[in-house]
């Protein structure tokens, strides 16, 4: 019986080695993608950076603590409150101590070099946004920090300045040097400033170094205080001055200093966005591998039909049947799986490097030295080859030897009635878990990891029944060219209909092509679209003027000025958070903004479900719906963003929409905030000209830039961030790529076949040219079957995100990537054409009537 096997693979080597290709690049994508995934579960331990030098660092706590009946939970914090000045001066008496403050900074030129003043000649352009993200700091704390002088001197008189220099791609100063002239925009406003220093820059912050005094005129609250004394004694006298107040005062030495440092949990923050992006891929990868794979197994399997019904005829037993079909698979499928192994072993590195370059991921993400996601990836890829032929290798058993030559001739029978009940139950999961999520909560089809992962059961689906689907989508796209004139149109219909299991398996990895790339394309484009459409209804303003950066703040004087317009309604507001404790166990942050109520109806035109906007006052809260707690008129409980506990009243509650509905709260409850956004209407009446001129005006005398709604959507919207659209470049990478050599593998495998149909051909007198051009059309017409069930497929999915729309009150169109998908399905005509032909014409090579007496 071995030999008898080896025998059989070896006859068969071109579907064989198929198999191999088809399993070994899985496990190979799936080993890869495990591994770059194992290596974000544990981030680089970092010590403290900016205070690394400093003995004790004092500062008010940034982290919400709540005690709850399961224990301490917390939430960072959006405005920590300064240091008391009261406190500062009493620490002041232990030893020496320096002040740390922080604020925006950004350059509002970026022409330098040659250290004349460009100030004054820049002084008609508006800001262009370079040194966005940069911050301000006092000189003094630079000798607890890694900055040294690289060149130059320390600040020493107002209007002087060390810049942090970086290379040029990260350069945020605008290429500043010593002795340059620059125009620095604070919150202050903008001024001109002599760079007299420079440092190197680091990674966790862009800096600009002031002297102390024109700091604390810039900014004038403490936000860290270096005390070099004895930390026991600072630690009391800590304890002593907040003693009755509730204020939460850290005090931190040793390794617990990094808690100061800028975003300090950046590196586990970072990963958990490359984990979930890794995880989604992961998931997708192992989805297409499995399907790809078990469908290219299976019809290797029914490949075989004819050769098994013989092997019944000569008195095999079904029981001998199955055990070679599940033996060949094992043969082909260990060394395939170690070969996946190894190729991905290989592939991570590479993998990795691209997301650090790509800045997907940090730049100091490698990968690990972890093997579990290799024994994961070979296993599973012996698992689905097993899984793959098991029930055609059941089938295969079933066949009497009487109705062995009948069997072998025609795919009679495709669809038996467990493949049907099967079928029935993953279409009806898909559709149920729709139509649950769009009754139940709307917003979570607007989910990166929902719309991601919703179309694998509708493929799956949509796949076991294809040998049902795919006669009459056959006869609707070879309708009219069957009736053309030649038989090559009549032959491609019918020869694609009555081979249904091998075109179905053809058509899968154009299906799979389909479904995902217009699934996960189009749904993006068109959350993307919906949130554009939203922001444009919800701001009424003319203007939009906001602040750089996610920390950033609008100077005091452009807000002053703008406020100051005649004919202009100004809302000017701030970020800032509210944090609620839901089910008195969950701790839960909401973005919210502090504005005042009548300047933001002058502006704006919120979702309003119920209430009113107008209504808001010191005491009341704007919610949305996604709040546990939304009833107006009801009392809510809510810790503000600088950690205070009060009990506001909702006053109305928006509707959820596409998720950007935030809390808005009065100014009064975001103490800490600063305007980062202004929007501007022009009143009845007013003279846009004018108003327009004014508000430009003191855009460029402040260093701010101004844009109209239209500007500031276009550049705000729709775009999704760079990570997310080079994230969705390597999800639908992976998977595109490996089904396109699926797509080449399994056509091979099929033409390769149907040598004897081809020799029939020739000696019913058909031309070669005549036989390619049949192989090629069946290759077309397969692809066109793929793409319309991946189509149909991909339209559940884009109509149940439109109903999602709907139901959260966002009216905006769908958008269908029609460029994208008619690129991919052109790309696997192509592909298919070439992977049909090719094989074919090899094997016309060889005489039709020397493969007759080789039948014979």
């Amino acid at each position: 019986m071995l030999r008898l096997l080896v025998q059989g693979m070896r006859a068969r080597w071109v579907t064989f080695t198929g198999s191999f290709v088809a399993l070994a690049l899985g496990v190979g994508l799936i080993a890869a993608t495990g591994l770059a995934l194992a290596a974000t579960f544990q981030a680089p331990h970092r010590g403290p950076e900016r205070f690394a030098a400093a003995p004790v660092v004092v500062r008010v706590s940034d982290t919400l603590r709540v005690s709850t009946p399961i224990g301490e939970r917390t939430q960072r914090l959006a405005d920590p409150r300064a240091v008391p000045a009261e406190l500062a001066a009493e620490l002041a008496r232990l030893g020496r101590t320096v002040e740390d403050r922080t604020f925006p900074v950004s350059f509002a030129d970026a022409s330098l070099g040659d250290g004349a003043d460009r100030a004054d000649t820049e002084a008609d352009g508006e800001a262009d946004g370079a040194g966005d993200g940069a911050v301000g700091h006092p000189w003094s704390v630079a000798a607890a920090t890694p900055y040294r002088l690289t060149g130059g001197r320390a600040p020493a008189a107002p209007g002087e300045i060390v810049v942090a220099v970086a290379p040029p791609a990260q350069d945020r100063s605008g290429g500043a040097a010593i002795g340059d002239r620059v125009r620095v925009v604070t919150p202050a406003g903008a001024g001109s400033r002599t760079v007299v220093g420079t440092v190197a820059a680091t990674d966790f912050e862009t800096a600009v170094f002031f002297t102390e005094a024109e700091a604390a005129q810039l900014s004038p609250r403490i936000d860290a205080l270096m005390v070099h004394a004895d930390a026991t004694a600072v630690r009391k006298a800590v304890r002593k001055a907040v003693r009755g107040t509730g204020s939460g005062i850290d005090v931190l030495t040793g390794d617990e200093r990094r808690r100061a440092d800028p975003d300090p949990d950046r590196d586990s923050e970072a990963l958990v966005s490359v984990n979930a992006l890794l995880g989604t891929a992961a998931g997708i990868t192992c989805f297409v591998s499995v399907f790809v794979v078990a469908s290219t197994f299976a019809f290797a399997v029914a490949q075989r039909r004819r050769e098994f019904g013989l092997l019944r005829t000569a008195g095999a037993t079904p029981r001998q049947i199955r055990r070679t079909v599940l033996a060949e698979a094992v043969l082909v499928a260990v060394p395939a799986s170690a070969a996946g192994c190894l190729l991905g072993d290989l592939g991570a590195p590479p993998l990795a490097a691209w997301m650090v370059d790509s800045g997907i991921a940090p730049s100091w993400f490698a990968i690990g030295d972890q093997t579990w996601p290799l024994h994961t990836a070979f296993w599973t890829g012996l698992c689905v080859a097993t899984a793959g032929v098991l029930t055609s290798s059941w089938r295969a058993g079933r066949i009497k030897p009487t109705e062995a030559l009948r069997e072998a001739a025609l795919d009679s029978r495709a669809m038996p009635p467990s493949r049907r009940l099967l079928g029935a139950l993953v279409l009806l999961a898909g559709l149920g878990l729709l139509v649950w999520s769009l009754a139940t909560d709307p917003g979570e089809a607007l989910k990166r990891k929902t719309y991601l992962t919703r179309p694998m059961l509708l493929i799956v689906g949509f796949a076991l029944y294809a040998p049902v689907l795919v006669p009459p989508l056959v006869r609707l796209v070879t309708w009219l060219p069957a009736r053309l004139p030649g038989a090559t149109g009549l032959l491609a219909r019918e020869n694609a209909a009555t081979g249904v299991r091998r075109t179905a398996a053809v058509a899968a990895p154009v299906l799979i092509t389909v479904a995902l790339a217009a699934s996960l394309l189009g749904t993006t484009a068109t959350i993307n679209e919906a949130k554009a459409t939203e922001a444009a209804t919800q701001t009424a303003a003319d203007y939009v003027v906001a602040a750089p950066g996610e920390e950033g703040a609008l100077p005091a004087p452009f807000v002053a000025r703008a406020r100051s317009i005649p004919g202009a309604a100004v809302s000017a507001s701030r970020s800032t958070a509210v944090t609620v404790l839901e089910e008195g166990v969950a701790l839960v942050r909401s973005e919210a903004r502090a504005v005042d109520p009548a300047d933001l109806a002058a502006v704006s035109r919120l979702p309003v479900a119920s209430g009113r906007v107008a209504d808001l006052d010191d005491g009341g809260i704007i919610v949305n719906e996604e709040w546990l707690t939304r009833t107006v008129g009801q009392r809510v409980r809510v810790w503000l963003g600088d950690g205070r506990e009060v009990t506001l009243r909702i006053v109305a509650v928006l509707r959820t929409g596409t998720g950007g509905n935030g809390a808005y709260v009065t100014p009064r409850n975001a103490p800490g905030a600063t305007v980062d956004r202004v929007d501007v209407k022009l009143r009845d009446g007013a003279d846009a000209t004018a108003v327009d001129a004014a508000l430009r005006e003191a855009g460029r005398t402040t260093g701010t830039t101004v844009l109209t709604k239209d500007e500031w959507l276009t550049r705000s919207h729709p775009r999704s961030s760079e990570s997310t659209r080079l994230g969705l470049l390597l999800i639908l990478g992976i998977a595109l790529l490996y089904t396109g050599i699926a797509l080449a593998n399994t056509l091979v495998m099929a033409t390769s076949d149907r040598v004897g149909d081809l020799a029939v051909l020739r000696l019913t007198g058909a031309t070669k040219p005549q036989v390619l051009r049949l192989v090629a059309a069946e290759a077309l017409v397969v692809v066109a079957v793929g793409s319309l069930l991946g189509a149909a497929v991909a339209g559940l999915n884009l109509l149940g995100l439109r109903g999602a729309l709907a139901l959260l009150s966002v009216r905006s169109p769908l958008v269908v990537p029609w460029g994208s998908l008619g690129a991919m399905v052109a790309a696997s005509a192509v592909l298919a054409v070439v992977a049909a032909v090719v094989p074919a014409l090899t094997a016309l090579r060889t005489r039709p009537v020397e493969y007759a007496g080789t039948r014979e």
